[in-house]
């Protein structure tokens, strides 16, 4: 994709204007982001959804003297004919990995590292229905798909702003609405980072939300120490051997801090290690036990490839790649794998197509390194075949 297109989605700008002056500094509203759109799901197939066991779902319901109530899913059929006709909200996770048709709309986001892209949500909201104002600590597109929405967005918000109180809903105590507009289909607002927003349903609605991974400092210091410690020896420990004599043996003198701090830029700042672990980390899955793979040998993937088979990435699979010096590192759905240069072609294929078979992968077949790749992403569960 040209950084220097305009684009249709951000309303006419270049994606490397939208990077400039809007990604994580300020809102931007898009009109007509996509023309003419229609919802490739509806509110029934959206509520359908939200029966099975694998789906993450939740209903936002404000009534009584309980002005905010959560329900989890999975839910019972009859448990929809219950709501009330007004102000309620269904919210399904991950829409993008059960429906392919939700999933393809991710193909207007190309100008945004896939690997950063966290998933689809889509929420149903009947009239007046509403999460409350809130914020995130992510990046989110809000696509309207069916009816209107009504949006007001309000102060930056961080981790001092008053909450009310509950014990599963992070709503704003405080709310000061700066700006507002009603969305009607293919309509889009992009929301930085922290901004408080409020979007309330003027009719039966459906909202599609991409959500980005912003992985919090905490989680990157505990992921990464607890990966990193895997390869650490025992006997590498805190050591002074250019210690002095002290005259105070309970006082912890700052020397002592120089040496830890050494310890600890020593292995922290190991590039390629951080690679590994960030490229694992950020390729997990949603879903691990939906990346699954069959049971079969090498030479009946092969075989069967050549007899017409056809290749596509498993949904709830994550792929990415990334240089080392000469080779390339592979990330899959959590796992890493380092390979040689020459397949860099055949590893940006993997990421990028949208089906593998005999024509695209043509010599690759024949090749080692390559066969032998392609049939541990299938045995893993990234990939899979089309008719399965």
């Amino acid at each position: 994709m040209n950084p220097d297109t305009p684009l249709q989605l951000l309303g006419g700008i270049t994606a490397r204007e939208f990077m400039r002056d809007y990604w994580q500094k300020k809102p931007l509203l898009i009109r007509q982001a996509i023309p003419d759109f229609e919802s490739p799901i509806d509110a029934d197939e959206l509520a359908g959804l939200a029966l099975e066991e694998e789906v993450e779902s939740r209903l936002i319901i404000e009534h009584g003297e309980r002005p905010w109530e959560l329900r989890r899913g999975p839910f019972a059929e009859d448990e929809f004919g219950k709501l009330p006709e007004r102000e309620w909200t269904l919210l399904v996770q991950a829409v993008d990995q059960f429906v392919p048709e939700v999933g393809e709309l991710l193909e207007n986001f190309r100008f945004l590292p896939s690997w950063r892209i966290d998933d689809v949500m889509i929420s149903y909201a009947a009239p007046g229905g509403s999460v409350g104002p809130h914020f995130d600590n992510y990046d989110v597109f809000l696509l309207q798909g069916h009816g209107k929405r009504h949006w007001q967005i309000g102060q930056m918000c961080d981790a001092d702003s008053k909450l009310l109180e509950h014990a599963d809903l992070r709503i704003l105590a405080e709310f000061e609405a700066t700006d507002e507009w009603t969305l009607e289909p293919g309509d889009m607002l992009y929301l930085p980072p922290r901004l408080a927003h409020c979007g309330v349903a003027v009719d039966d609605c459906l909202t599609y939300s991409v959500g980005f991974r912003a992985p919090s400092a905490a989680e990157v210091l505990t992921h990464f120490t607890d990966f990193l410690s895997q390869y650490l020896p025992d006997e590498d420990r805190y050591t002074d051997a250019d210690a002095q004599p002290v005259s105070d043996p309970h006082q912890i003198q700052h020397d002592a801090l120089g040496r830890l701090k050494n310890l600890l830029t020593e292995h922290m700042s190991d590039e390629r290690m951080l690679l590994t672990w960030f490229g694992q980390f950020m390729t997990e899955p949603r879903y691990p036990e939906l990346v699954v793979g069959p049971e079969l040998e090498e030479p009946e993937l092969i075989d069967s490839l050549e007899q017409g088979a056809i290749l596509i990435r498993n949904p709830s699979a994550r792929l990415a790649w990334s240089e080392v010096d000469e080779d390339l590192l592979l990330f899959a759905s959590g796992q890493s794998r380092l390979l040689p240069g020459k397949l860099r072609e055949l590893l940006k294929m993997i990421c990028a197509a949208d089906a593998l078979h005999s024509d695209n992968l043509g010599p690759w077949l024949a090749d080692e390194d390559a066969s032998n790749l392609l049939f541990e992403l299938v045995k893993q569960g990234s990939l899979g075949f089309a008719d399965e």
